[in-house]
């Protein structure tokens, strides 16, 4: 990253300001081993070994306290700088670091309702709160300023989710040819093509994919040992796939199909609940959008999970309703949960997640829709533009 944000004047006085916004006196970023990303990515680190801590305040210079041997490491940093060598001298710095501040925020999230934002260890808490602090969430923080889309990023994740979209069509065709000439393909032998062909588009980074007949997609994050199943005639099949450009956002959708000319009654039913649990999300993030009304990510995902619960399929609907998307495809910034934990966060403008409802019956079925939305300014922008409203039916009889 060439010009992290907090590595420039311009960003710290951004943070500050939503510091003071939010009666905390700084935000302390703690990082060890690359355990945390929100410090990897705002601070613009390379390789690091020790422990490092960067306080924010919500007045003055930023100050990053940083271990004896890993000055190169920290050569960008253009604010002030302390060193410690032994755990007497790092815990004596950081007490003198903090000292006079009373509420901090730092990556925790009370109760452990969000595990995407638990990055601090409860020694690091622990010591701080004998010096007297106050520990909050970053979230919000985190939120604004590590997985909101920059211009660019927003560009590649568009650009990603064509051709994202049009792998998925082409991996279901190559499918159907495959049975249409005598010779089907396997779900590992798939699943490469896919990877292969996503690579070849441009997609370098965090690409993979998920290839799934029907009883195996009931384990909704599967993996073939070996080649896995073969693709045959009738089978119906998940695919979920995703990519980025190089340092950017990645795109992430699930797409489903059928080996038959039509669609059983059963998968249907199974199917219209998914797929309407999903619109039912999109519907409700537009008009919490056209009211001017906040709206956190647990809402979304009530939402969602009560148009499954009503069609008697709630209990096989067992994770969240989507994740946050930004530098990771899994990212730091708000889900849409209710179930697995408890995210109060509000969906601010410029971040990025997935909507992807499903339902698993084991060793059965399983089918889920994913699409991915942007929180802009001109409302909720679903990617990729069409989205999936049938089962694919990929053979003619």
């Amino acid at each position: 990253m060439s010009n992290p944000l907090l590595c420039t004047p311009k960003g710290v006085e951004r943070v500050q300001a939503a510091l003071r916004e939010q009666g905390l006196d700084g935000w302390l970023l703690y990082e060890f081993h690359h355990i945390n990303p929100v410090p990897v990515a705002l601070l613009g680190l390379g390789k690091t070994t020790r422990r490092a801590f960067v306080l924010i305040p919500a007045e003055g210079e930023p100050v990053a306290m940083i271990h004896a041997i890993e000055a190169s490491s920290w050569r960008h940093w253009p604010f002030s700088r302390l060193s410690y060598s032994g755990w007497r001298d790092m815990e004596e710095k950081l007490g003198e670091l903090v000292g006079g501040l009373d509420r901090l925020a730092m990556e925790v999230s009370p109760g452990a309702a969000v595990p995407t934002l638990d990055y601090v260890p409860a020694g690091i808490a622990g010591l701080l709160l004998e010096f007297g602090v106050e520990i909050a969430s970053s979230g919000d923080l985190v939120s604004a300023f590590h997985s909101v889309l920059s211009a660019a990023q927003l560009d590649d994740h568009r650009r990603s989710a064509v051709i994202v979209k049009d792998t998925a069509r082409a991996a279901f065709e190559r499918a159907a040819e495959a049975i249409k000439s005598g010779s089907p393909i396997t779900e590992g032998a798939l699943s490469s093509w896919i990877v292969d062909h996503l690579r070849a588009s441009g997609l370098t980074e965090q690409v993979s994919c998920i290839v799934a007949i029907g009883p195996r997609a009931s384990d909704s994050h599967y993996a073939p040992v070996g080649d896995g199943e073969t693709i045959n005639r009738g089978d119906l099949l998940l695919i979920d796939l995703w990519g980025a450009f190089e340092g950017s956002v990645a795109a992430d959708q699930t797409w489903m199909g059928i080996m038959a000319p039509e669609v059983d009654d059963r998968t249907q039913e199974v199917w219209e609940a998914v797929r309407d649990a999903r619109d039912a999300a999109l519907d409700f993030l537009r008009t919490r959008f056209e009211s001017g009304e906040d709206v956190m990510g647990l809402e979304v995902d009530d939402v969602s999970r009560a148009v499954i619960t009503q069609r008697g399929f709630g209990e096989y609907f067992v994770h969240r309703t989507g994740h946050s998307i930004d530098t990771d495809l899994h990212g730091s910034g708000p889900n849409l949960d209710n179930l697995e934990s408890r995210d109060e966060r509000k969906l601010l403008p410029g971040v990025a997640f997935s909507v992807e409802p499903g339902i698993y019956i084991a060793d059965d079925i399983g089918v889920r829709s994913e699409v991915n939305v942007y929180w802009g300014a001109e409302g909720p922008e679903v990617t990729p533009g069409e989205y999936q409203t049938e089962i694919f039916t990929l053979l003619d009889d």
